[in-house]
C-alpha cells in the first residue's frame, strides 16, 4: 500500500477523527484521517514556524502554504491575514480533501486550495510570502525543489520561510536557500527545530 502522507492517493483504511487546537489564540477545528502527517495534533515544527512567522512589514500581495497537508499552517495565516488569499497546494488529494473540509469548518473564505507536485501547478509569480514545513521523506531531491523553485514565484521582498530539523537537514538547506537567494537567516530555533527564512532582493 502507498500510503505516504507525500503521495498522491495514499491507500488508507479510513479512521476520520475531529479535535481542537489553539493557534493565534483562536480554537481552530480539525478533521484528520490516515494517510495524512501528524494527525492527531499541530506538529511542534508547523508551531514553531507559525510562532515566528510575522506577516508585517510583507509586500501586498498573496501568501502560498507549500505541502498544507490537512491544512494548518495554511489556515492559521489565513485567519491571522484576513486581508490576504492563502494559497494551500499539496499532492496529497485525501489531505487536499480535509484541507477543504476544514477551511469550511472554521469559515475560512480567503484560501484557495488545489491539487500541485512541488510547483508545478502554482502558475501564480505575486506571492508576498511562501511558508512550507517540507515533507523530508518525500526525499531530498523534493525538499530542494521547494526551496529553489520559491524565487521565481515571490515578489521583490518576498520572503521563503521553512522549518526543518537540524538533524533533517536544516544546515544543507540553509546553505541551499543561501545559494538561491544570496540570503538566509535562521530567525528562531527550538528544540532541534530550525525556522529559515530567505528573502527575494529587490
Amino acid at each position: 500500500m502507498t500510503n505516504y502522507y507525500y503521495t498522491h492517493n495514499p491507500e488508507v483504511v479510513h479512521d476520520e477523527k475531529q479535535w481542537n487546537f489553539e493557534i493565534f489564540n483562536h480554537d481552530f477545528k480539525f478533521t484528520t484521517d490516515n494517510g495524512v502527517f501528524s494527525k492527531r495534533t499541530v506538529d511542534y515544527g508547523s508551531r514553531t514556524l507559525l510562532a515566528a512567522f510575522d506577516p508585517a512589514g510583507l509586500p501586498a500581495g498573496p501568501l502560498l502554504d507549500l505541502g498544507t497537508g490537512y491544512g494548518p499552517i495554511g489556515m492559521a495565516l489565513a485567519f491571522q491575514s484576513p486581508e490576504r488569499t492563502v494559497d494551500m497546494v499539496d499532492v496529497n488529494e485525501l489531505a487536499l480533501s480535509l484541507a477543504r473540509k476544514n477551511a469550511a469548518l472554521n469559515q475560512l473564505t480567503n484560501v484557495s486550495i488545489y491539487t500541485s507536485d512541488v510547483y508545478e501547478q502554482v502558475t501564480r509569480q505575486d506571492y508576498a510570502a511562501i511558508v512550507t514545513n517540507p515533507p523530508v521523506r518525500a526525499g531530498k531531491a523534493v525538499v530542494d525543489a521547494m526551496l529553489t523553485g520559491a524565487l521565481t514565484h515571490l515578489v521583490a521582498h518576498g520572503t521563503l520561510t521553512v522549518v526543518l530539523q537540524k538533524k533533517q537537514g536544516a544546515p544543507s538547506a540553509r546553505k541551499l536557500m543561501t545559494a538561491t537567494f544570496g540570503n538566509c537567516q535562521i530567525i528562531k530555533k527550538d528544540k532541534g527545530y530550525y525556522i529559515l527564512q530567505s528573502v527575494k532582493e529587490g
